[in-house]
């Protein structure tokens, strides 16, 4: 899993979510690709990323419509092509997590 320049064209949600924190993600996942934190827009921190086999997904918040403190959790939406792309993306970040 990295970062990735892909365009991230008609990604959507496939009911995939991972509870976990701002301060988690960028440990993670670096600095988002979004950051608007004032709660008025559907999403405060968006990062675009790709799987280790190359497919795009994002990690987002979605209408909390409130500014998010960097270690509350939160369930962020996984995006991705497919159900299979945002549980792999999951299961990756599931994976990192447990090396930092």
């Amino acid at each position: 899993m990295k970062p990735t320049s892909k365009i991230m064209d008609s990604t959507s949600f496939h009911d995939t979510t991972v509870g976990t924190t701002v301060h988690t993600l960028r440990k993670l996942l670096g600095e988002p690709h979004y950051s608007g934190n004032d709660g008025k827009g559907k999403v405060n921190f968006q990062w675009v990323m790709e799987t280790d086999s190359g497919d795009v997904f994002r990690v987002y918040d979605y209408k909390i419509y409130r500014p998010l403190d960097e270690y509350e959790i939160i369930e962020f939406h996984i995006g991705g092509m497919s159900k299979a792309i945002t549980e792999q993306a999951k299961n990756e970040m599931y994976e990192a997590l447990g090396k930092i």
